[in-house]
């Protein structure tokens, strides 16, 4: 994870800052994910059935998909120096705009929108988190995430 001073926070405001590498989407991660979530559609669990739907195979829940974020962007979401911690601060806003395929390669791309101390000592950091997928135009999600730092 890349730290810069929190003077120098301001100058990635509408930079690009990366992308993860690619990672793919495997049925046992969707069958993990439905386990944990108890959410066993069988769009996602079936194989058999799902292939007689228009998507043609089972898809990555798309929770599953966002919550890939923290471990995509771990190392390319700048973050300022002398941080103690970091929490997650919700969402600005999401949007699922395709379907993860299983066996699909995916991949993050951040860019950061704002960076604001909001109170003495805490950063507030807003990112744009793009989820591509090999070899198709649309992304999986577009969303804008919020981080709140504490140096």
């Amino acid at each position: 994870m890349p730290f810069v001073p929190v003077t120098e926070l301001k100058d990635f405001i509408g930079q690009q800052l990366g992308c993860s590498d690619w990672l793919v989407i495997d049925q046992q991660r969707i069958d993990q994910f439905a386990e944990c979530t108890g959410d066993h559609q069988f769009i996602h669990v079936d194989p058999q059935k799902a292939s007689q739907t228009p998507f043609g195979s089972t898809i990555a829940h798309g929770f599953l998909s966002l919550s890939l974020l923290p471990m995509l962007m771990e190392n390319i979401m700048i973050m300022p120096q002398g941080l103690k911690m970091a929490v997650n601060y919700g969402l600005d806003s999401l949007r699922f705009i395709q379907p993860v395929k299983v066996g699909s390669r995916v991949r993050l791309v951040l860019s950061l929108i704002d960076a604001h101390e909001k109170n003495p000592g805490q950063w507030l950091l807003k990112a744009r988190a793009v989820m591509e997928i090999e070899g198709q135009e649309k992304p999986a999600y577009i969303a804008e995430m919020l981080s709140l730092c504490f140096v």
